[in-house]
């Protein structure tokens, strides 16, 4: 995986940053990717929009959420095995200890949470997402040969969403 900024970074600031994100992005394993993509390729330059996007379509091969997977790799490729361990970390403690607080809320006080609350984040999270795809798209996809392969690829997963079709779609874009 070329990078851009070639250095390495210690642990302990893999951690912090991976915190950061942890602590201000929401939305699931989707949006991550969206969250990542601008702070290690657009902010940061840890890496390129394509080796992003080859580490991103690795991933989705993966058990697991491909957020948590994009995460261990990104801090694998800065810090080592230390760095993987820094990056899960810092971002899943937030959201693990979130999910505690907010079920030990709800089982206490969930009446009192207004009704719109949790529709008002799905919101932000679909324009999270949106704006992810609109990125990786205008890099991405250039031509009107690969515009149309994306076009169509969507179209079929969406219309078909099973895992098949998605293999398919993956390898029919593959041969193309």
């Amino acid at each position: 995986m070329p990078q851009l900024a070639d250095h390495r970074s210690s642990p302990w600031s893999v951690f912090l940053i991976f915190l950061r994100l942890g602590l201000t992005s929401f939305g699931g394993p989707i949006a991550h990717l969206g969250y990542f993509r601008q702070e290690f390729v657009t902010r940061r330059r840890w890496l390129s929009e394509r080796s992003y996007a080859e580490l991103v379509a690795l991933c989705q091969f993966l058990p697991g959420p491909a957020s948590s997977q994009v995460g261990i790799a990104l801090g694998l490729s800065r810090a080592g095995y230390r760095g993987a361990a820094a990056a899960w970390a810092g971002f899943t403690l937030p959201s693990a200890i979130a999910l505690i607080l907010f079920a030990l809320g709800l089982a206490h006080y969930g009446g009192a949470l207004p009704p719109g609350a949790l529709h008002g984040l799905k919101v932000v999270a679909v324009a999270v997402v949106a704006q992810a795809v609109w990125g990786m798209a205008r890099n991405l996809c250039r031509g009107v040969l690969r515009v149309a392969l994306m076009l169509t690829a969507a179209c079929v997963v969406l219309l078909e969403p099973s895992a098949w079709a998605q293999v398919g779609v993956m390898v029919a874009a593959g041969v193309a």
